[in-house]
């Protein structure tokens, strides 16, 4: 198996999810994120005491933005020839097989991937263990 080139300690500034502004009062208001637009909004005019809101200061460290926990970058590849622009960055990008490819060509992508020390994330999806 692959090991990334580097493995680094990926810090998040903040984990816990923003919450939309009177998603504790309503059930008809989810808790996903929108941003306060109200002519009169304490949130959005950024009043002590309410809650916080998504700014540049949340952005992650550019050196590992994007890093899985396993320290390679995702790239999703569709066929052999996306697969294989892979090789000489093996250690930098794992690849992640396309939602919409068939467990045929699939199986064909992680055996290729196998034969060129590609780390795979998802091999062993639509992959059944026993055939029909």
């Amino acid at each position: 198996m692959v090991s990334p080139a580097r493995k680094v300690n990926i810090v998040k500034k903040r984990t816990k999810p923003f919450i939309r502004v009177q998603s504790d009062r309503f059930k008809r208001v989810p808790t996903s994120w929108r941003r306060p637009r109200g002519i009169d909004s304490r949130t959005r005019r950024r009043f002590k005491g309410t809650r916080p809101q998504p700014k540049i200061g949340f952005g992650s460290n550019k050196n590992t933005r994007f890093l899985l926990p396993n320290g390679f970058r995702k790239f999703t590849v569709h066929n052999l020839a996306e697969l294989e622009s892979l090789v000489m960055l093996n250690r930098t990008y794992a690849a992640e097989i396309g939602h919409n490819i068939g467990a045929k060509k699939r199986i064909e992508l992680v055996k290729r991937a196998n034969e060129l020390n590609i780390n795979v994330i998802n091999a062993d999806a639509r992959v059944r263990s026993v055939e029909n």
